[in-house]
């Protein structure tokens, strides 16, 4: 009887991977036992098995707030939706131009729409500030949202640019002699086979946009307005004292989201990013 001398080698990589995957579960654990404790033992009590149970926290957390903690969902889940369809629509539009058609300069803008991906984001705030302010849009979602519609992402056009660049160009050909023009080969033949693009592009946007800070932060006033991460930070200074325990049993309750829709469109995100850059 044979054994296979790549066996032990095969058992320890999973051994390892395995190690891996625990170490980066690890702080997702630390705050699910740490919305069970009181907020008193959050940081006393070091084990994943708290000592000591509290599941008000969730009770408290909801309704502890200037308003109910339901409102800041909505309100990101609002910004989160108007978000990924701005990205989806603007962002593939530019991507098909620069993918699919021919016009002069296509090769100079493209590489400045790459150049865009190099420069901080930091460097824009006061600009950007200014120009919101002028427009009379701070304390609203514009800025939030708008940018989003005017195909303001460099990565996601890159990522779809190279995803169409890997589907055969006869199919604009057979649309164009089916009397197809660019905007209905772009509707019914492109479009339709870019679902894993579109796929990956959602799965970041919601990602992003949903665990953004500083943004909302810089322009919204109005607690009404508040989203998640805003209202999470009250949690750590309301009535002058941390509440640990509230504020991780949101947490918690705000990161299901992103969970559950990860795993909804993990599939075409894996065939996404394996499929882009093929040419």
């Amino acid at each position: 009887m044979t054994t296979d001398p790549a066996g032990p080698r095969r058992f320890l990589r999973h051994v390892l991977l395995c190690g891996a995957g625990v170490v980066m579960m690890y702080p997702l654990l630390w705050m699910i036992s740490s919305s069970v404790k009181p907020s008193a033992r959050v940081f006393t009590d070091e084990s994943l098995w708290p000592a000591t149970w509290d599941l008000g926290n969730y009770a408290r957390g909801w309704s502890s707030l200037a308003e109910p903690f339901s409102l800041y969902l909505v309100n990101s889940a609002v910004i989160v939706t108007l978000s990924i369809a701005g990205n989806l629509l603007s962002c593939s539009l530019a991507a098909y131009a620069f993918a699919r058609l021919r016009f002069r300069g296509r090769q100079v803008f493209f590489a400045l729409m790459l150049g865009t991906m190099m420069l901080p984001g930091h460097v824009l705030v006061v600009p950007q500030y200014v120009l919101f302010d002028r427009l009379g849009w701070l304390n609203t979602y514009y800025p939030l949202l708008v940018p989003h519609f005017l195909a303001t992402n460099g990565f996601y056009i890159f990522l779809m640019v190279q995803f169409m660049r890997s589907l055969p160009d006869e199919l604009d050909d057979a649309a164009r002699i089916d009397g197809c023009g660019p905007f209905r080969t772009f509707w019914k033949i492109i479009m339709p086979l870019c679902l894993p693009a579109f796929a990956t592009t959602a799965i970041f946007t919601f990602i992003a946009v949903w665990n953004e800070f500083f943004a909302p932060l810089l322009y919204l006033t109005d607690p009404q307005l508040y989203t998640v991460p805003l209202a999470l930070r009250q949690f750590m200074d309301s009535e002058g004292q941390s509440q640990w325990g509230e504020m991780f049993a949101m947490s918690f309750v705000s990161l299901a989201p992103v969970i559950g829709f990860f795993i909804a469109g993990q599939k075409y995100l894996v065939k996404g990013i394996a499929t882009t850059g093929l040419r």
